[in-house]
């Protein structure tokens, strides 16, 4: 949502804008362009590059900045990346480990550096197949880990199967979590219902989403 210059001055924008800028580390087109040798393009939009594997494993993750005065510029993806993994990360939830986030401003992009969380996601073990006794195991142990985000005020808005990693060790954990919010309590029926309307909006992941326990906050089967 845009934030009106009747609320906020010229001032405080100013002041605000430069806290930002000077939290961010800057990153040259050159840098840039050194460490984007030998990556590899893995999303991209008529804008440019968005998510890069560069060379030795890491990832670089690119958010365009936007010329309007809106919360993004006053608190860039990038910085909320870095944020949301500490966030997750102390609430013992599996994350990307963050290197560096970096403001490049002849491209107009902010980034965040990351070491990627070891895993596959749910939806990439959907395509490699699953048995229909997995996908119920799968399926219930979603919906515990859900519980468990909700339980601690996690608010995923854009949560889906393709976010959700197991990890080696069998641990679910969670990417791309630039939108997601962190209440110090735990969500009530309303928001946990609401958190799971972009799955239920997906044909294909509608049925991974056990409604009635994640809203209740119970495990899978256990009854009302």
């Amino acid at each position: 949502m845009a934030i009106s210059r009747c609320f906020l001055g010229r001032k405080a924008v100013k002041s605000a804008l430069l806290t930002v800028a000077q939290a961010l580390k800057t990153l040259t087109q050159q840098d840039y362009l050194a460490m984007r040798e030998g990556a590899t393009v893995l999303e991209f939009d008529r804008f440019g590059d968005k998510v890069l594997r560069l060379a030795d494993g890491t990832m670089l993750k690119l958010f365009r900045r936007k010329r309007l005065l809106t919360s993004a510029a006053l608190f860039p993806y990038a910085q909320r990346f870095a944020r949301n993994a500490a966030a997750l990360a102390k609430a013992d939830i599996p994350v990307p480990t963050v290197i560096a986030v970096w403001r490049l401003s002849e491209l107009a992009r902010d980034l965040v550096h990351y070491a990627p969380l070891a895993g596959i996601t749910l939806r990439e073990l959907v395509r490699a197949g699953l048995t229909p006794e997995d996908k119920r195991q799968r399926r219930d142990e979603l919906t515990r880990f859900i519980v468990n985000l909700h339980n601690k005020g996690i608010y995923f808005r854009s949560l889906h199967i393709g976010n959700v990693v197991v990890t080696p060790d069998g641990r679910f954990g969670l990417i791309d979590f630039s939108d997601l919010r962190i209440y110090p309590w735990s969500l009530g029926k309303y928001l946990r219902a609401r958190n799971m309307r972009r799955m239920l909006g997906i044909a294909a992941e509608a049925d991974w989403v056990d409604l009635p326990a994640i809203v209740a906050g119970r495990a899978p089967g256990a009854g009302a």
